[in-house]
């Protein structure tokens, strides 16, 4: 499709941004503290920044609400034919695997979706969406100007896709689902499958479950 096809060059247009905002700290291991302790690819990555949205229920909703909890980030919307839906459903169900072995810990977790699509994602909308995937799961979505405000602090890059005589449109976006901390900065990129490699699943819920435990504490 041609969605997927401009999702896949996305994809791969992103990915040097984000290699080049986490390249220091590749090393995996907290050198400076000295204790061994790991650290995720994108630990002192510029990403993310405070805004205000609106939630799935027309609320307004900040990133400073979330202080405290991890924060499973990720951007996409609701009209996707392909990408968002599938992505969503298996980060979604490793979150319910995580959920059940470990319901504390996922009790500090916050997974929401944030709309590229504003003009068509509104409140109603996302509110019916979301709850396809998990009740713990939000939707937030804003202005134009609002969204693409977000999506310049959290790195990610999308753009609408207008075909000749065509009433409807898709919108290309970069696939970069984050884990954020508690103290709002960013720890890794939750694991999505890898379309150049077809024979390893690599966003499997299993996957996404053990990445979970990984990272929650």
């Amino acid at each position: 499709m041609a969605g997927d096809a401009m999702n896949k060059a996305i994809l791969t247009c992103a990915l040097p941004i984000l290699a080049l905002l986490s390249a220091c700290n590749m090393g995996g291991k907290d050198s400076a503290s000295g204790d061994g302790a790991a650290q995720g690819d994108l630990a002192g990555a510029r990403i993310g920044g405070p805004f205000t949205l609106t939630n799935q229920d027309g609320k307004p909703v900040r990133w400073d609400d979330f202080k405290g909890q991890y924060r499973l980030v990720y951007f996409g919307y609701t009209y996707c034919p392909d990408i968002c839906p599938v992505d969503l459903q298996r980060i979604m169900q490793g979150f319910a695997q995580f959920e059940k072995a470990s319901p504390q810990l996922a009790a500090k977790v916050q997974p929401m979706l944030i709309s590229v699509d504003p003009a068509r994602d509104t409140p109603a909308v996302l509110k019916t969406y979301v709850a396809a995937f998990h009740p713990r799961l939000i939707g937030l979505t804003g202005t134009p100007d609002q969204i693409a405000k977000v999506a310049k602090d959290f790195a990610v890059i999308y753009g609408k896709e207008d075909s000749a005589g065509a009433s409807d449109y898709l919108v290309s976006h970069s696939r970069t689902p984050y884990l954020f901390g508690p103290d709002g900065q960013p720890i890794a990129l939750v694991p999505v499958d890898d379309p150049g490699t077809p024979d390893v699943d690599e966003g499997a819920p299993d996957k996404v479950r053990a990445f979970l435990q990984q990272w929650i504490k």
